[in-house]
């Protein structure tokens, strides 16, 4: 379907306050387009910017967490990445000004509930798909934020027994396509997460995300890599990412056991090296659960701990990852 914004959607024609931002998101991916005779583009320096998300310790973040924000910002992230919900963060000014204090930048995550989606046989069940990302894309500019991202299609764990149509398919697309208009006016960038074959059966692959990115059409809508669902899903998972490097919009990084990075089989290597062949020069964001609350672990299927403790996996993967990337040349 045709783009119902054009693809004259720049950082420059953004405030310019927004406009660094998307830069940072941005930045890089024109370079990874192919040329016309197929090969793949010539190597420049990345440079990437660490968060983390505060699901590493808990979805509810509020000023008595000052106090983790003060840490994350010492031990040399560049930003966090919050959890959103209508009720979460409860207080958005306060964790705002918390931000500000420790000169953290932040990006967004969300998880449509099931009883507001975008691909249900229901229409006002898809309706309310559209307003919860709305609501999200709201919350996101009030946070100070251009970029939010996840699984911006189906409900968390709803499965229907059989493979997607292409009805399903089009109802997204419509869904985030309308989702897009809301989020340029916002100047805030949408990045589609697929997910393992076990949390949806909607968008699996990186293939099939770039194929939605594409029919949705949008400027403001990118790829979400994971390496957790990729190390499921992808036969190899830095060839994947190749592929789909001009529209790679975020990293998450998770090791296989959704542990502290560099402590499982996760092809870490492969991963940084297509990033930085690409120039890549977004976030990699750490997305891992150390001992997740209740709720988080039934979503997540996580009935053990990974870590002794959210700041340990935070402070060793984030030495990990940096490690690795001041390695490869990875500014």
């Amino acid at each position: 379907m045709p783009s119902p914004m054009g693809r004259g959607w720049t950082a420059t024609a953004l405030s310019p306050a927004v406009a660094g931002r998307v830069r940072g998101h941005l930045g890089g991916r024109r370079e990874a387009q192919r040329s016309g005779d197929g090969k793949p583009p010539p190597y420049r320096e990345s440079i990437m910017k660490y968060g983390v998300n505060t699901m590493v310790w808990t979805t509810r973040v509020d000023p008595s967490r000052a106090a983790l924000f003060s840490r994350i910002r010492g031990w040399g992230f560049d930003g966090v990445e919050l959890f959103l919900s209508p009720q979460e963060p409860a207080d958005i000014p306060a964790v705002r000004k918390m931000l500000e204090k420790n000169q953290l930048e932040c990006t967004t995550c969300c998880v449509l509930p099931r009883e507001c989606h975008l691909v249900s046989a229901q229409p006002e069940v898809r309706a309310r798909g559209v307003e919860f990302l709305k609501m999200c894309i709201e919350r996101t500019a009030e946070l100070g934020a251009g970029l939010v991202c996840g699984p911006l299609y189906a409900g968390l764990g709803v499965m229907n027994g059989a493979r997607r149509t292409s009805e399903e398919w089009n109802w997204a697309v419509e869904g985030l396509q309308t989702a897009a208009q809301h989020a340029q006016k916002r100047q805030v960038m949408l990045c589609v997460e697929p997910l393992n074959r076990f949390e949806t059966y909607f968008l699996n692959t990186l293939e099939d995300a770039a194929r939605l990115v594409h029919d949705i059409g949008a400027p403001n809508v990118k790829i979400h890599f994971d390496t957790f669902h990729a190390n499921i899903e992808e036969r190899h998972p830095a060839e994947a990412l190749r592929s789909v490097a001009s529209d790679l919009g975020h990293v998450h990084i998770s090791e296989n056991d959704r542990g502290i990075p560099g402590t499982g089989h996760v092809d870490w290597q492969g991963v940084l090296k297509t990033l930085k062949v690409v120039g890549y020069e977004g976030w990699m964001t750490i997305e891992s659960f150390a001992q997740p609350e209740p709720e988080l672990a039934a979503a997540a299927a996580i009935w053990r701990d990974t870590a002794p403790s959210g700041d340990e996996l935070a402070q060793q993967g984030l030495r990990f990852i940096q490690n690795l990337a001041r390695g490869l040349g990875i500014k």
